[in-house]
């Protein structure tokens, strides 16, 4: 089975890194996997090693006929085109069902337009032979607002590499906090810094990532002891360095960064965002969004207690041993892959 993965971004984020988990693991899937990527993302992908075509971004665009040239030269089985949101990679979509039997992976909800743009959507969207999502919470927005026949929609949880040599909480003489992700309002880092302000135990944090709302969540943080070390190539090494990890977004589906830190068996603090509470049981603290007292409350019951982040670490780190680890989230889309690849056209 030949399967072509498009992803038609603008900036690297965790759609990317949930691509390149079934990229290296196609093989050990019974598939043969080639990729088709804007210029913004292309470097991320560089180390894969797989056929790789770069393209000029067509989110938002009316067409993307240079999607479709290298989709055609790849000659795919099966397209999978990574979906940022349910609307703005419709030119990609089109272009991939020009091709072969196409399946798009929504990783967050979001607008599905209104009036004839939500028909046109809908219309498209029931020309793909199914559709993935990583949370309920998007199934159901693809049944509700676009009509999609239900057993073409398929929940398939994240997952992430889950390292035999965990490093579980630093134990820095001051526990340090720490948090990672695009610097956009969606991943909540001013709620994050807020509730650090209400903090009344020591504490240093660290804000990794890049993004637009960069300079203003460094003036917003300003006399607190937290540092913004800026794009973060090394993610283990990041998270190594951690005693708790805080998951502050304010909209997700099963962020991959929290998989991760759980698989290094951290205790984390996560919002009550898409697929977190199921994932995650009771095995992290989650809190309600947009809510910086209650995200004080379990940052400071944490850090006073060593005992505690200890054992909450290591149940983190079995969860993800035992329930969400890449490898079976990777296996449950190629078989998704290979029923599409199989059936009748």
């Amino acid at each position: 089975m030949r399967v072509s993965f498009v992803s038609d971004s603008d900036a690297w984020g965790g759609a990317e890194v949930w691509l390149t988990h079934h990229l290296r693991r196609a093989g050990g899937c019974g598939a043969t996997a080639s990729l088709v990527c804007t210029e913004p993302v292309a470097a991320g992908f560089a180390r894969v090693g797989v056929e790789r075509a770069v393209v000029p971004l067509s989110r938002h665009a009316a067409a993307a006929p240079a999607t479709r040239a290298a989709l055609g030269a790849q000659r795919p089985d099966v397209v999978v085109v990574n979906l940022v949101d349910p609307a703005s990679n419709a030119a990609a979509v089109a272009a991939a069902l020009d091709v072969a039997p196409t399946v798009g992976v929504l990783h967050l909800v979001g607008d599905t337009r209104r009036g004839e743009e939500r028909a046109a959507l809908a219309a498209l969207y029931r020309r793909m032979a199914g559709v993935l999502s990583p949370s309920t919470q998007g199934r159901e927005q693809l049944l509700a607002d676009l009509g999609l026949d239900p057993a073409r929609v398929h929940v398939v949880p994240n997952g992430a590499d889950v390292p035999p040599d965990p490093a579980g909480p630093a134990g820095n003489a001051v526990p340090r906090i720490g948090a990672l992700g695009r610097l956009t309002a969606q991943k909540g880092f001013d709620v994050l810094l807020a509730a650090l302000r209400r903090l009344d135990v020591p504490f240093d944090a660290v804000v990794g990532g890049a993004g637009r709302d960069g300079e203003a969540l460094r003036v917003a943080a300003a006399g607190l002891p937290v540092g913004f070390p800026g794009w973060v190539d090394d993610v283990r090494g990041f998270l190594a360095g951690l005693d708790v990890f805080v998951l502050s977004s304010r909209i997700e589906a099963l962020p991959l960064v929290l998989l991760e830190a759980m698989a290094e068996g951290l205790p984390c603090v996560a919002t009550d965002v898409g697929e977190v509470r199921r994932a995650v049981g009771e095995d992290a603290v989650v809190v309600p969004v947009e809510d910086p007292g209650a995200l004080a409350a379990a940052l400071r019951g944490l850090l006073a207690d060593p005992a505690r982040r200890a054992e909450l670490g290591a149940r983190a780190r079995a969860r993800a041993v035992r329930e969400l680890d890449a490898g079976l989230m990777a296996a449950r889309t190629f078989r998704v892959l290979s029923a599409v690849a199989a059936a009748p056209r």
